[in-house]
């Protein structure tokens, strides 16, 4: 039973690469779709161990598809492709780059082989997949750098804002900056993420049952949403909607909501770190259950919120600052530029404008000459403008 369910916690994490916000995220998702129909990869995927299936090895298999499944996966890393050049392209559009190699380009993209456009290899699913569980473990990590950075690009607009301002109406800004402050951390008390307070406040209020008759396997049952066997990431985020509402609600104008989610991510990362989850990113049952009976569950030690935390140093920020002043500057020196050639573009323009007026000129005095010495004026192929009287 045991390996069964290893067995389907395998295929599930492969199914799980269907929903994962990277830019490729659509690709892969059909590329999945299309191999599930064939019923001899779905047996092998079925029967593969989790190394297998990060290792690329499972990708062998990939020859032995059905032709229908083999050439719907050809038009897909067609279409791929194709809208990563379209990528490319725009990217040089924007910055107006000459002399790029396209080739080279297509490189960064790590997803599929870009030497051989048409096909759909064994090479391009090992690729696929690699490129997609590597990305996904840093995709966490990923989010708490953007975070950092929203939050020190928020204090430095902040004083850069500060700047602007006389004394008294700095000091009022000040003071309303720390009222809200105060404001925010003015809530009730966060239970531990995981813990029995906190999936019985769950279980009381959401799932409206009586808070004597807990059971974690109910529970379990319960939340997870799509009946897998499974907490997923999604199943488990929203176990924590409870405890982000008493510290965050929209319509205050003192609560983040981008705060709010860096907090849902890092209470999902911690009961995952709990059930030793991390890896894998799929919660079974049993998993589940062993992290009931551990002291943490039992008896947590306090949540530590957002707002009792420094996101970042005087000396980062500073860091921060001056790589926003390296990239405004180049902004600014790449806006000359332009502007220089907007300028000598009009200048050329207005040259040939005077160009164009002179000879215009220049046209009508021959006329006139011609008139004042009794020469009829001709056409441009030679002929009479007019005829002479008889």
């Amino acid at each position: 039973m045991q390996g069964r369910k290893n067995f389907q916690k395998h295929y599930c994490l492969f199914l799980y690469l269907k929903d994962t916000g990277l830019y490729y995220d659509e690709y892969l998702k059909q590329v999945i779709d299309v191999l599930e129909t064939d019923n001899h990869f779905r047996e092998k995927l079925q029967k593969a161990d989790i190394e297998e299936i990060k290792s690329g090895r499972l990708s062998k298999e990939l020859d032995l598809v059905s032709h229908h499944v083999r050439t719907k996966l050809d038009e897909l890393k067609r279409q791929e492709v194709a809208r990563l050049r379209m990528l490319i392209k725009a990217k040089l559009d924007s910055h107006q780059d000459t002399g790029i190699d396209h080739h080279a380009l297509l490189k960064q993209f790590d997803h599929l082989n870009h030497l051989n456009p048409e096909k759909f290899e064994s090479t391009d699913l090992d690729m696929l997949i690699k490129a997609a569980t590597s990305d996904l473990e840093h995709y966490d990590k990923t989010r708490h750098e953007e975070f950092k950075k929203y939050e020190m690009m928020k204090e430095h607009e902040r004083r850069e804002y500060l700047k602007t301002l006389n004394e008294e109406k700095r000091k009022e800004e000040e003071s309303k900056f720390e009222e809200m402050k105060k404001k925010h951390e003015n809530h009730p008390k966060v239970n531990h993420p995981g813990s029995k307070d906190q999936l019985k406040e769950v279980w009381e209020e959401t799932d409206g049952l009586d808070p004597n008759d807990f059971d974690p396997k109910t529970f379990f049952k319960l939340h997870d949403v799509n009946s897998d066997g499974f907490l997923d990431e999604q199943e488990l985020e929203a176990l924590f909607t409870k405890e982000l509402e008493k510290v965050y609600d929209p319509k205050n104008e003192e609560d983040d909501m981008v705060e709010m989610e860096e907090e849902r991510l890092r209470m999902r990362e911690h009961v995952m770190n709990e059930v030793d989850a991390n890896k894998d990113r799929l919660v079974t049952l049993e998993e589940f259950l062993k992290a009931t009976e551990k002291k943490e569950f039992l008896e947590p030690d306090g949540w530590e919120t957002l707002d009792q935390q420094q996101f970042f140093t005087e000396e980062e920020l500073k860091a921060y600052e001056n790589l926003i002043s390296l990239q405004e500057n180049e902004l600014k020196k790449k806006a000359d530029e332009l502007q220089k050639q907007k300028e000598e573009l009009q200048r050329q323009h207005d040259q040939l404008e005077a160009q164009k007026l002179e000879y215009h000129q220049a046209v009508q005095q021959m006329e006139q000459k011609k008139l004042q010495q009794e020469i009829p004026p001709s056409g441009p192929g030679g002929e009479l403008k007019f005829q002479p009287h008889v």
